[in-house]
């Protein structure tokens, strides 16, 4: 099985996780989204520098709405995964209330992300001041305020179109495409 194709496998497996957690079991709640991060940016990646032209005729077949929506929600993303470790926490970006009675019972695919402040970014170059700061503003628009589990959802729906249009997964070798 190709690269591209496990990690397909493993982000859809992932994110497919994400209505089955508990609320209550906050530690496992974080671990899985962060690992949602973690391979939707990773396979979002792989797409972008291996299959570009898979990825770009894929992302300008989509309505431009949709695609505003889904270039957004990858940036915000990508903005999350840089950021997650070092400088901030995981829990910095979560909004993780609870509904209703029986908490226990709640699952995490009702969480939000929550508005951020902005990075303090004097210490990177210009150009990459601007690169994060890119990523913010996309991650305080398409993320911010929004459904977790609902734009993960998205962003791995668009992903596995794209991934369906590279020669690793129709079965064309990338020899014969160069």
């Amino acid at each position: 099985m190709s690269a591209l194709r496990w990690s397909i496998t493993a982000m859809s497996d992932t994110t497919g996780r994400l209505p089955k957690v508990r609320a209550a079991n906050l530690p496992r709640a974080f671990a899985v989204i962060g690992e949602a991060v973690w391979w939707v940016t990773i396979v979002d990646a792989t797409l972008v520098r291996h299959h570009p032209e898979a990825y770009d005729a894929v992302m300008a077949g989509q309505s431009g709405p949709w695609q505003q929506l889904i270039e957004g929600t990858l940036a915000g993303l990508r903005f999350v995964r840089n950021r997650m470790g070092d400088e901030a926490d995981l829990a910095d970006f979560i909004d993780p209330r609870r509904a209703g009675s029986g908490a226990g019972e709640v699952r995490i695919t009702g969480w939000r992300w929550r508005p951020v402040p902005e990075p303090g970014l004097a210490s990177l170059p210009s150009r990459g001041q601007a690169w994060e700061m890119t990523r913010y503003r996309a991650y305080q628009a398409y993320l911010s305020g929004h459904n977790i589990a609902e734009r993960f959802g998205q962003a791995a729906e668009f992903l596995k179109l794209a991934s369906a249009a590279t020669p690793e997964t129709t079965g064309i070798s990338a020899r014969a495409v160069r």
